[in-house]
């Protein structure tokens, strides 16, 4: 089988690479995420990921199509939904080369993370294989995650804090606390000035 893997990020690819080859399956690589948000963590992923496969002597292709208006576009108005779209706009993309380049199937390094939207992903990735009249190559790598972040660490690869857009960057890093509005001394005495007379207007 002639094969084409989606791939997130390098160390998301460890694994699936090995498990894939593991089976006799030599798979080529494909880069497309312009769900990456800053375009700065955009160039670490995708530059770690061609060192990488340039060090596996892998055939990997990189459309280098930083499209982040158009995804912004896309999930702007639900963001709740946007790892649906998310998926399919990735792997619909997958599949299109896949299809022009005589591959037979395609997967995607997505499978082996146990903070995606597995049943979602696959549904997707069915989806779009069968728009382009291929197949979708289903497995379910998750088990083998965290020997891959380790392998990756062994290497010293860069590895994200989060999983790329700009809605998971905000939900990695930013923990609401609630806390008091604290108001200066001047601010707090014109204040104070406003509400007796407000009082006395009544």
């Amino acid at each position: 089988m002639k094969l084409l893997l989606h791939c997130c990020c390098a160390p998301c690819s460890i694994m699936p690479i090995r498990l894939l080859q593991d089976e006799g399956i030599q798979p080529a690589t494909f880069f497309y995420n312009p769900n990456i948000h800053p375009y700065r963590e955009y160039k670490k992923r995708r530059n770690t990921f061609r060192e990488y496969m340039e060090s596996l002597h892998l055939s990997f292709a990189m459309l280098d199509d930083y499209d982040m208006e158009s995804f912004l576009a896309g999930v702007a108005g639900q963001p709740a939904a946007r790892c649906g779209f998310c998926y399919r706009i990735r792997l619909r993309e997958v599949a299109r080369f896949a299809a022009e380049q005589g591959f037979d199937a395609i997967s995607t390094s997505l499978l082996v993370s146990p903070y995606q939207k597995h049943e979602l992903i696959k549904y997707e990735g069915e989806k779009a294989a069968a728009e382009f009249g291929i197949e979708f190559y289903y497995r379910d790598f998750r088990p083998y995650f965290q020997e891959g972040q380790e392998r990756a660490r062994e290497l010293e690869m860069y590895m994200q804090g989060y999983c790329g857009c700009v809605y998971s960057e905000k939900d990695r890093y930013f923990k609401p606390k609630v806390q008091p509005l604290i108001l200066d001394n001047k601010w707090q005495k014109a204040e104070n000035l406003r509400q007796k007379a407000a009082k006395k207007a009544e």
